[in-house]
């Protein structure tokens, strides 16, 4: 099926299934510990061994000798391979630095060797005792020193934009601002780690990971160990976790199918958790530059942005400067991207790329010249906004309503009551609050499923999408349910094996609404095969309660299936609608914190997001996405920091307790509205996302806060005590 003209009226607006507040499915299986992860899968008919990972001491070089002798040698060792046993191998689509093979060191803690034992502890034991001989090379590792050499990347990551002309109108404005602001490199700090096991049978290779995209992995993988894809199997039904991290293809599961391979045993390896923040891949820092001019009322007149950072060689740009491009009105123009080549690990997708850092700045910078201007800063961005993609006015948005989203939070947040920067006291406590817009683009990817109708009447979905804690498993049951005129009870999901049709997956805001799209178009399939076995108009039959209606006639879903069952399967493709027209999501988020007057130590005290997002298909699944995702972003602006060794190329704070992310007490209160609101031109569903939205402009809602509460303005994240203390009034 093609999306390829805007939704009408169709079954899932009847809404008995979709849209309803449906506890997860898969719930009941994860609280009671029998949802089955990646490194938890049993099969009684293998053997396990364990393989443990050895990484580079150094961030760049090569390898000149390796000695494994003594590892090979140890107990219960069953097999020692190492990156220079398997030669240069081909790199996946998706790695930008080789995961494993050869003799070049690209960045600290590049996988060399696996050592598989009988024992976790035996291969742990074993792989301290591979020595290692390196020819080390001056790697670059910070990147304000390496900003000046920062180059335009290809013209595919679209670096640079301009309309007007910025410059001529950013000098003539009566109000202007021209700040710079930083965000650190930050880890994904996903609770289950990387973790694969592999087993060989007959030259085919079957793996069990923890992967948010089961067909770029399986491609990517195939193409490393050099084999045909159709010799994969791989399953990935539960992920505890990925925020982008398990997008692409990674260590583990490569390490995994070279030490079954070698040992003759099924090999289970999951990556210590300095391998994963050093091995794996990181959301990279940025170095911001944002100017705005305005009118007397506040009107922009010209806006610019510019940001700098750094990856691996031939790498991938932080595209922070993205919502700035569509977020608000402004005739005179200008945004660059400029990448530095670093040698630390791999930077690459965290949640909301692009949007989050660069809302974390923009949203700053937007309260700073709001004050410059004397206008509210929520007023600011009201009379800034458009319903148009500013720089191609011909372009109008899909559906858009920040002012809706900005105007509820006001009045529910009691924004009236915000007082005037630093003069309003608690105790010991100086409190404030402050605001921020959210924007995350609305992506689609195709992606396809299978529906099975048997002759009991229930309904089984497969489909190789995958669930990392989002309500993947409870929507695609709803939608299959709406469909079909059945109850959540009566759809059975299975999802993460690439045995079944290829999904979206989980990543970019897409996986909800195009999964379901794709569940959607195999249920239209199956509806027309029961149509045209029954012998009615596909266009006129009703679904519902179990059965399907036509005229005077009504036949249960069972006994339609006859005795073989009925099977509709089919992929939802995208037409150009998103060419046509802009498709975005939209939200507002309002924090009131705490700040210690003698320590500087930051509380949040409440938060609250209004987002306008398309159908929300299931309101519990989503609020969790939303609050989950303004946690992340409380992280970000106060404590998420991965600190660079740049004398040696490797993030310091490596591991959960130097590296500290929010928990429950940080958070006390949080409240999410979604607005009413649908949008035909997005999919069949007229969804969108959330969990991606519900990050963006949190952390630069707490850092307004935090200036609101104190008059110390911090540019440069997180927002740390130590930069607050100086800044603070006198105690008496």
């Amino acid at each position: 099926m093609k999306f390829d003209t805007p939704a009408t009226t169709n079954p899932i607006d009847r809404l008995k299934v979709v849209g309803k507040p449906i506890h997860r499915i898969d719930g009941q299986l994860k609280t009671t510990g029998r949802a089955t992860y990646a490194y938890e899968w049993h099969d009684p008919d293998l053997h396990y061994a364990y393989g443990y990972p050895v990484g580079s001491a150094i961030a760049k070089g090569r390898i000149t000798a390796m000695d494994v002798d003594a590892a090979k040698k140890a107990p219960g060792v069953l097999a020692v391979v190492t990156t220079l046993d398997v030669g240069k191998l081909e790199k996946g689509e998706f790695n930008t630095a080789n995961l494993f093979g050869g003799d070049e060191i690209q960045h600290y803690h590049q996988a060399i060797a696996v050592v598989v034992a009988e024992t976790f502890e035996q291969a742990r034991a074993a792989a301290s005792l591979v020595k290692v001989d390196y020819i080390e090379e001056k790697g670059a590792f910070d990147l304000h020193a390496e900003k000046d050499s920062a180059k335009k990347p290809d013209e595919k990551q679209k670096p640079d934009t301009a309309i007007g002309d910025f410059d001529v109108a950013f000098r003539a404005a009566p109000v202007t601002l021209d700040q710079s602001y930083t965000t650190p490199d930050q880890s994904h700090a996903m609770m289950e780690p990387h973790a694969s096991i592999a087993s060989w049978d007959d030259g085919k290779l079957s793996i069990w990971s923890s992967s948010q995209m089961i067909d770029w992995w399986r491609t990517d993988l195939a193409t490393t160990l050099g084999i045909d894809k159709d010799k994969i199997q791989l399953r990935s039904p539960y992920i505890g976790g990925g925020f982008g991290g398990k997008l692409f293809l990674r260590v583990d599961a490569v390490l995994a199918s070279f030490g079954a391979k070698e040992a003759k045993r099924a090999v289970k390896v999951a990556l210590p958790r300095p391998f994963i923040i050093n091995n794996g891949t990181h959301r990279p820092a940025t170095i911001q530059r944002i100017r705005i001019g305005t009118d007397t009322e506040g009107k922009i007149t010209a806006i610019g942005h510019e940001s700098w950072s750094g990856d691996q060689p031939e790498g991938q740009l932080e595209v922070a400067v993205n919502q700035t491009r569509l977020l608000y009105a402004g005739k005179n123009r200008m945004t660059a991207m400029r990448l530095a080549e670093l040698n630390l690990p791999e930077g690459n997708a965290m949640r909301a790329p692009g949007e989050a850092p660069g809302l974390m700045a923009l949203e700053i910078a937007i309260d700073e010249i709001a004050e410059k201007a004397g206008v509210d800063p929520i007023e600011f961005r009201i009379i800034n906004d458009t319903q148009v993609d500013p720089e191609k006015p011909e372009r109008p948005f899909s559906h858009r309503d920040l002012i809706g989203c900005l105007t509820v939070g006001k009045d529910r947040f009691g924004w009236s009551n915000r007082p005037d920067v630093a003069t309003r006291r608690d105790g010991k406590w100086l409190v404030g609050m402050g605001v921020a817009a959210a924007f995350r683009d609305n992506l689609v990817v195709p992606s396809g499923a299978r529906v099975t109708l048997d002759n009991s009447g229930k309904i089984t979905v497969e489909t190789d999408m995958t669930d990392i804690g989002t309500g993947s498993y409870t929507i695609i049951a709803q939608t299959a349910a709406e469909m079909m005129g059945l109850s959540v009870d009566q759809i059975d999901v299975k999802l993460g094996d690439s045995a079944f049709p290829v999904s979206a997956g989980s990543g970019g805001q897409f996986g909800a609404n195009s999964s379901t799209s794709g569940v959607y178009a195999a249920c239209v399939k199956l509806r027309e095969e029961i149509a045209k076995k029954l012998g009615f108009n596909s266009q006129d039959a009703v679904f519902e309660g179990g059965a399907v209606i036509s005229g005077n006639r009504t036949v249960p879903l069972a006994e339609a299936a006859g005795p073989d069952g009925l099977v509709g399967e089919d992929k939802m493709e995208w037409g150009d609608l998103t060419e046509t027209h802009q498709q975005s999501t939209f939200g507002a988020h309002f924090v009131e914190v705490g700040v210690d007057i003698a320590t500087g130590e930051t509380r949040i005290r409440r938060m609250l997001a209004v987002c306008a997002a398309g159908r929300i298909l299931n309101p519990i699944t989503a609020r969790s996405q939303v609050i989950g995702a303004m946690t992340m972003g409380a992280g970000g602006a106060l404590s998420e920091e991965l600190a660079v060794d740049t004398t040696r190329g490797f993030f310091v704070n490596h591991d959960l307790a130097g590296y500290e992310v929010p928990v429950h007490a940080d958070i006390p209160a949080q409240e999410v509205i979604f607005l009413d609101e649908t949008d035909p031109m997005s999919s069949p569903m007229k969804a969108k996302g959330v969990g991606e939205l519900g990050l963006c402009g949190v952390s630069a809602a707490i850092a307004n806060a935090v200036y609101n509460a104190t008059g110390i303005r911090v540019r440069d994240y997180p927002v740390t005590l130590d930069k607050l203390l100086s800044g603070l009034p006198e105690l008496a």
